[in-house]
């Protein structure tokens, strides 16, 4: 079992990977925890080793990390490398899917809708008043400011009107080499799994969740997904025809992103439309994570899901 990392989410790894040990030693397995530090450190029983050491006799690596590290790619291709069967996409489709500029390039291809975007970069500083004035012609009112690749909600900024707009960004210039402008759309917010192989479906859709922050934050924030101050209903309080928008644009994301085993898709549905906002290829495990409820939902335990993920990993 592979946890930790060095990325943003590095804590909530170790928990995703706590949970996953006690359902794997509750299922029979026999375990090693595996901690990778947030220098990049591969750990067994507190020594260092090297990624091939950590990983000899493995018969299945379960990946419980997230973030960079865990979700772009990289654990992946040394699993790859080493022939061993782990959880979760290939290295290419996980580095795709963690660049939110690049998967919503390959969506353009497919019927999902997206958010009006720019991808920014450090050198598009030079003339801030210029990027602010095509930016606002282009799309807006309001914006949604974030990293190109994190997870979590981290570094994530809402402003509210141009006006508002050049400050953000000189915030987040300061603090990322790469991010992204997007249109923001209110509505509700709502997630949607894909789980492959079970119950005689190559691709089986799990219930739509429909997310509801606290009265004190206007988007699921960082600070209460892991707070219990969201309320998740699932399934979801959405039409007919939005849940089925839902489930298909989900099934669309995890087939054009060629994912594999598992996915889950975050969205806005506004208006009897669903936009797509990004994908999660290793989503959270923890007691407080979205794919568990919606497993739960359809009567499929946390043990289960873990048992069915480790049984159906393969060498990608």
């Amino acid at each position: 079992m592979l946890r930790g990392g060095p990325s943003s989410e590095y804590d909530v790894s170790l928990v995703t990977g706590a949970g996953v040990l006690r359902a794997l030693d509750i299922l029979g397995y026999h375990t090693r925890d595996i901690m990778v530090s947030k220098r990049g450190e591969w750990l067994v029983d507190g020594q260092v080793k090297t990624p091939e050491s950590a990983l000899s006799t493995t018969d299945v690596v379960f990946i419980a990390m997230h973030g960079a590290y865990g979700e772009d790619g990289t654990v992946q291709k040394i699993c790859e490398r080493l022939h061993i069967p782990f959880t979760g996409s290939n290295s290419f489709p996980s580095s795709i899917a963690f660049n939110k500029d690049t998967t919503k390039r390959v969506l353009q291809n497919y019927p999902v809708k997206v958010p009006k975007h720019v991808r920014v970069r450090k050198d598009d500083n030079h003339n801030l008043t210029t990027l602010v004035n095509a930016v606002a012609s282009s799309f807006g009112p309001e914006y949604v400011l974030k990293p190109t690749m994190s997870g979590s909600s981290h570094g994530v900024v809402m402003v509210q009107s141009e006006a508002e707009l050049e400050t953000a960004l000189v915030s987040m210039f300061d603090r990322y080499e790469e991010f992204m402008i997007e249109e923001r759309i209110r509505g509700v917010e709502a997630t949607c799994g894909v789980l492959e192989n079970f119950r005689n479906q190559t691709l089986y859709n799990l219930p739509p969740i429909e997310i509801i922050p606290p009265t004190s934050h206007d988007f699921f924030a960082t600070d209460v997904k892991y707070s219990g101050e969201t309320t998740e209903l699932c399934p979801g309080r959405f039409s007919f025809t939005e849940t089925n928008a839902l489930l298909e644009a989900a099934l669309a994301v995890h087939q054009a992103l060629n994912l594999s085993q598992y996915s889950r898709s975050d969205f806005i549905v506004r208006g009897g439309e669903v936009y797509f906002l990004e994908v999660n290829t290793l989503p959270g495990l923890t007691a407080q994570s979205l794919l568990p409820k919606a497993a739960a939902a359809i009567g499929l335990s946390y043990n289960q899901l873990i048992g069915h993920l480790v049984c159906t990993a393969r060498v990608n």
